[in-house]
């Protein structure tokens, strides 16, 4: 069942379709989402009646979504809604040949008697995805760029942790000698096993730098949904600010659970977007009113940014030795380091190298995947 839209990309119309019930004012949030792509896995996408229902019982959340939901299924597939309310044929009855077309264009391969049976919609869309994790950003289309923000939106990033001060019981560790004391005495003073206690973990902050400067603009929407999905998933222990020709801190509109209201948000703060780029400046700037203060002390930092400095490089990198010294660790990561054949020698970035513990590539959203799980190990 094709919709009026004419999608390319079966993922991408179903999330459109998804989006468009948010507009309408249904609370559909990641969750629901990632519910209603589970139920049409269960079902046959060539048939109306089980689309609209996947879609009712994982959307819907109360009574008053019903009608929202009928107007936007039958604006979005094209009469799909009388289709989708008619009841099952009985038994010997012969199917109904549906007035649209399908949810998605199937894959086919031609059989030896000429028939062509239908593929798995879901499938392709999981080899798109495995295709799109390779791909540069700045060379997505617009129905890629929208499955890449369902993705980024579904991202669990696991933050890194350290040991804190504090004590909690343990089956392993040193010695509780106040909670071995204390079970002593319940029975009478007798010593049956000491208790044993370790140092519970904590998360470590983590601080984002995205650069949103002219050249960073093919990459700055992703990096900031990117920064979205680290924000919600730790937003005690992430501090996100924006560098171009100014700091700007976009912690707080980040923290908004929708991605579409948080970067809307974030972007309306940002009064340098698409600017230029004075690294070196903006840098010293977060260490004296943030850095020096606490947000750096112990942290990873994250420096999204190509690199390209308009100001001192000599400044960049006495800033960054500043921040080495700070913080726990340094990660820059560079798009164009995702490149074959890049050398690093623009002058931001080979000031920088000397004191970045990893230069990594941001070009993509396997690379953006391999950044987070540098930040975990560290």
């Amino acid at each position: 069942m094709a919709g009026q839209h004419g999608v390319a990309n079966p993922l991408a119309g179903l999330i459109g379709f998804a989006r468009s019930l948010r507009h309408a004012g249904l609370a559909v949030d990641t969750h629901r989402v990632e519910a209603y792509l589970a139920a049409l896995d269960q079902v046959d996408l060539r048939s109306p009646v089980q689309a609209y229902w996947a879609g009712r019982l994982t959307l819907c959340s109360e009574p008053d979504d019903l009608a929202r939901y009928d107007a936007a299924f039958s604006a979005w597939f094209q009469g799909g809604l009388e289709a989708g309310r008619r009841a099952p044929r009985t038994a010997g009855q012969p199917r109904p040949v549906p007035r649209t077309a399908t949810l998605t264009a199937p894959v086919t391969v031609p059989g030896e008697d000429g028939d062509e049976p239908p593929g798995d919609p879901l499938r392709a869309a999981a080899s798109e995805t495995e295709v799109l994790r390779r791909r540069d950003l700045a060379e997505l289309s617009i129905a890629e760029r929208e499955h890449l923000r369902a993705v980024l939106a579904t991202l669990r990033p696991q933050p890194p942790t350290r040991t804190s001060l504090r004590r909690h019981p343990a089956r392993r560790g040193e010695v509780d000698p106040r909670r071995t004391l204390r079970a002593a005495i319940r029975v009478h003073g007798e010593l049956t096993r000491p208790l044993r206690r370790r140092r519970s973990r904590r998360p470590r902050k983590v601080v984002l730098l995205v650069d949103v400067s002219g050249s960073m603009s093919p990459y700055a929407d992703a990096l900031l949904r990117f920064a979205h999905a680290v924000v919600r998933r730790s937003p005690a222990s992430v501090e996100v600010f924006t560098i171009g020709t100014r700091l700007t801190r976009v912690t707080l509109p980040l923290r908004h659970r929708d991605p579409e209201r948080a970067l809307a948000a974030a972007t309306a703060a940002v009064p340098d977007w698409s600017g230029g780029t004075r690294l070196g400046e903006v840098l010293r700037a977060f260490l004296d009113r943030w850095g020096q203060r606490g947000a750096a002390r112990g942290a990873v930092v994250v420096i999204c940014s190509d690199g390209w400095e308009r100001g001192d490089a000599s400044l960049l990198a006495e800033q960054l030795a500043r921040l080495r010294r700070l913080a726990h660790k340094v990660l820059w990561a560079n798009p164009h380091a995702g490149h074959a054949g890049y050398v690093p020698v623009q002058s931001g970035i080979a000031a920088a190298l000397p004191h970045v513990d990893r230069l990594l590539a941001g070009h993509s959203l396997a690379s953006l995947q391999e950044l987070l799980a540098e930040v975990r190990r560290a």
